[in-house]
């Protein structure tokens, strides 16, 4: 899935660690999606994924428009790390794979495992805003979309 004409080296790739790959990761690689589409590869891993993404994380998302219900939660792989331009982690600790040479951001963000939804939902809007810093930072100006940060 690519602009025509673009090529792999010619996108950002993002990776977001956590340890379940069920809520953080996965509500953070909604927001690239939906805010650079094919602009940026994205990709999310975990140390210990979940068996399914958090409902809480997707019904937080599906509030601005946002489905990120068909994730599924994966295992991080060397691949994936190697592969990455940015690797953002979300409370992974020592589990988190480290490569030199890999530019890496901590994420310091609460876990929305077991929480409802009024919980999940200043998580949802402070990963929104570090993706659109990120995105920028990447030199990739974040796309205004219908139904993204109305709370609606």
């Amino acid at each position: 899935m690519s602009e025509p004409g673009a090529t792999r080296a010619d996108r950002p790739s993002v990776l977001f660690l956590c340890t379940h790959n069920a809520g953080r990761s996965q509500m953070a690689a909604g927001w690239v999606r939906h805010l650079a589409g094919p602009r940026v590869d994205v990709r999310s891993g975990g140390s210990e994924p979940a068996d399914a993404v958090n409902p809480g994380a997707v019904a937080a998302m599906r509030e601005v428009g946002i489905d990120i219900a068909g994730g599924h939660p994966a295992r991080w792989t060397d691949d994936g790390v190697r592969a990455a331009d940015v690797i953002v982690t979300m409370g992974c600790g020592d589990a988190c794979p480290v490569y030199p040479g890999k530019r890496y951001v901590d994420w310091e963000l609460d876990d929305p495992a077991g929480r409802p939804v009024a919980e999940i939902r200043p998580i949802r809007d402070e990963i929104e805003r570090r993706v659109r810093g990120l995105l920028r930072e990447l030199g990739v100006e974040p796309v205004l979309r219908s139904g993204a940060g109305d709370g609606a």
